[in-house]
């Protein structure tokens, strides 16, 4: 501590040093009888600062600095320097067993320098750096036994190095009093620590039943609260770090840290900050990332650093809870209150030990013990308030209960003096819908007519369609055995001339003349070009004869449209009977190619997919007649082949192709890009339907402008 500090110090607690110590300040200590109680010698021992914290005894003995404390209990704070400490004690009655406590149990290392008989000094170790089962006196605290020479004054030196605040709080007593000290400690801390457990296991026990996250966040912060006192009062030396000093200080760190985070997360639960400020939600996360940052700063290496920005931290941590829960109570919620109180015992708690050790206040019971006490006082009140917590839910759910109790009387009111229009309205819409059932069974049955209209519609252009092929492919054969039978009958009446003559023949007369009249005659009709003419006029006729016997065969095929029971067909025999019905529609150009791969005949009724073959292969004419410039050679490819269990029949085009968009809706009833009086849009719908009843599919590859790919699959039956 420097001297500026030191002499403001002493200026600004001269009047309570004057008015607690009744006496002036010797720094020579004198035993007497007084020593069976521990009495308190801060206040008359010298010190002295070492500031680069490298000096031997020697070296500090030979500065001659040392100054006597002004203040009842030296307070150094944080700092890197080593202090020394210079007692001097007269024990004119010789007293055995006079023991030395610094009530502080955070220093890094204390180390007592104890005169010898040859003027040497004999060094004792204490502190965090040595474990407590190791020490003379198994206690977290510095304690030391002194052997003071009779009626001589002995001095001892003290250097003690901290990472923490560094406080000075120096007691001497007899050891039945220094263990009488000891053990009202480890009571006291021993209640506090059961009232912690205690008021962990009540609200754990509320938080599984009511399942609110306050109580979560209330039994993690009054367990950091019970380890961070654990860490400052030297229990976790004990229980938890023994003699490792790097874990001790980042242990007293980590508890501050974790209960600077959880009292801020508890109150933020609690007071349910995030629905009255956002802002301030933003600003208590701020200061969680803070004391994370402090952490990471202590586990770097600068232990010192981190405890200096914690301890501003948690001062603002303290001030912006206490004001955050009085801003959320003037907003009216009540348990606000609870908070603010509690938080206010425990600062004061704090405030009191501070005053304390700086000599503001008289060293008692209280003061001494003014955290855990302030603490304690702050779970319990903490405790309250959750409880008034439910409280306040409960009284909403008994006004929530009673006000839905008053809506449904007032519901049940209401449904009585309704009950009479309901029933009116009821009978009313009854009828109307009555009414209207009607109306739509009328409108279901127009439907129906009007869709079976459109399906024979579809059937009767298909047949037009169908009887103008046929017409004309009849028509061909037909013409030509009617034009050959005018010939054919006058080539058999010039033979039957020629029969008739030699029937003729008077054998009784001469021959000759008779005959030569024949050969006469035959060579007037020709007889050799008539047998020829007869003979190719029957070739014709038969010709013609099988002509129209081919295409009734084709009809016979494909007309099976009455046949509702399946059998096997031959896919290729029904492309074939289609494609001569409907060969008259061919254009000019138009080639038809074909690639029928062997496949077992399917189960199907051949009729209907005959109709979808007409169907598709109309269309694709369609496709290739829409197109505005024509190829030399325009094609229809037929394929069939076999893949797996199913069928595959594949109808390929040269025609327009289709977009994406007409793609989707091909199958769709009533959809077409024919011109008016040219398509129902029925076609590929009842093509859809028809092989999606036979438990196939038909794909569809297309590109606007290359034409189009309808691929048939049909399933074998292949048991």
């Amino acid at each position: 501590m420097n001297l500026f500090k030191k002499k403001i110090l002493s200026l600004a607690f001269l009047f309570a040093f004057i008015f607690f110590q009744n006496g002036a300040i010797a720094q020579i200590i004198r035993i007497n009888e007084d020593i069976y109680k521990q009495q308190n010698i801060s206040n008359n021992i010298s010190v002295y600062e070492d500031l680069s914290g490298k000096l031997s005894l020697d070296q500090v003995i030979a500065k001659q600095g040392f100054e006597l404390i002004a203040e009842k209990i030296a307070n150094f704070g944080l700092t890197s320097s080593t202090i020394w400490l210079k007692v001097q004690i007269v024990n004119p009655q010789k007293y055995k067993d006079i023991f030395l406590e610094i009530k502080n149990p955070t220093f890094d290392r204390v180390e007592l320098f104890m005169p010898e008989q040859n003027g040497q000094f004999n060094s004792h170790i204490s502190g965090m750096v040595v474990d407590v089962k190791k020490r003379e006196v198994h206690h977290q605290n510095p304690i030391f036994r002194l052997s003071p020479t009779s009626k001589d004054t002995t001095t001892y030196f003290l250097s003690v190095k901290s990472s923490n605040p560094l406080t000075l709080p120096v007691y001497l007593g007899s050891f039945k009093s220094t263990l009488s000290s000891i053990t009202l400690g480890d009571s006291i801390f021993s209640l506090y620590i059961g009232l912690i457990i205690t008021m962990f296991l009540y609200n754990i026990f509320i938080y599984f039943t009511v399942r609110d996250k306050s109580y979560l966040f209330y039994v993690i912060y009054i367990l950091s609260v019970g380890f961070t006192q654990m860490s400052l009062l030297g229990y976790s030396q004990i229980f938890l770090w023994g003699d490792n000093l790097s874990l001790n200080i980042q242990g007293i760190v980590l508890s501050i840290v974790l209960v600077g985070i959880t009292s801020v997360l508890f109150a933020a639960e609690f007071l349910h900050v995030r629905q009255y400020s956002k802002r301030v939600n933003y600003y208590l996360n701020i200061l969680i990332l803070l004391y994370s940052v402090g952490l990471l700063i202590s586990l770097l290496g600068y232990p010192l650093q981190a405890q200096m920005m914690l301890q501003i931290l948690t001062i603002i941590v303290s001030i912006s809870l206490i004001t955050t829960g009085i801003v959320v109570y003037r907003r009216n919620y009540r348990p606000a209150l609870y908070f603010v109180i509690s938080w206010s015992c425990f600062l004061l708690g704090v405030i009191i030990f501070i005053l304390k050790d700086i000599g503001v206040l008289v060293s008692s019971f209280f003061t001494n013990n003014s955290i855990l006490i302030g603490s304690g006082l702050e779970a319990v009140l903490l405790s309250f308030a959750l409880a008034d917590k439910i409280n306040i839910f409960k009284k909403e759910k008994e006004e929530s209960q009673a006000e839905a109790l008053r809506v449904l009387t007032e519901n049940e009111k209401l449904v009585r003096e309704q009950n009479i229009l309901l029933e009116i309205k009821v009978k009313e819409r009854t009828e109307a819908l009555e009414n209207t059932n009607q109306s739509l069974n009328v409108a279901l049955i127009n439907l129906k007519e009007a869709q079976s209209q459109l399906v024979d519609a579809e059937k009767m252009a298909g047949l037009g369609q169908l009887t103008a092929g046929i017409a004309h492919e009849i028509n061909n054969p037909i013409n030509f055995v009617t034009s050959n039978i005018k010939p054919l009958e006058l080539d058999i009446i010039d033979l039957a001339n020629v029969i008739t003559m030699y029937e003729k023949l008077d054998f009784s007369a001469e021959l000759p003349p008779q005959i030569s009249k024949i050969e006469s005659f035959k060579k007037q009709i020709d007889i050799a070009f008539v047998r020829e003419e007869i003979k190719s006029l029957l070739s014709g006729i038969s010709e013609g004869a099988k002509r129209t016997a081919e295409i009734i065969r084709s009809l016979k095929n494909f007309s099976r449209l009455d046949e509702n029971d399946t059998k096997p067909a031959d896919m290729a025999e029904g492309l074939d009977s289609t494609l001569i019905l409907i060969k008259s529609t061919f254009p000019a150009n138009l080639k038809i190619i074909k690639d029928y791969q062997p496949i077992p005949e399917v189960e199907c009724m051949p009729g209907k997919i005959n109709q979808v073959f007409m169907n598709l292969i109309t269309n694709a004419i369609y496709a290739i007649k829409s197109k505005e410039i024509q190829n030399e050679h325009e094609y229809i490819t037929l394929k069939i082949w076999r893949e797996g269990n199913f069928a595959k029949i594949s109808l390929k085009d040269s025609g327009t192709g289709m977009s994406e968009v007409v793609k989707q809706k091909i199958f769709e009833p009533f959809f077409t890009t024919k011109d008016v009086g040219e398509g129902t849009g029925l076609g590929l719908s009842i093509a859809f339907r028809i092989i999606e009843n036979h438990h196939g599919n038909i794909d569809v590859i297309t590109n606007l402008g290359e034409g189009t790919e309808f691929i048939i699959n049909l399933p074998l039956n292949t048991k």
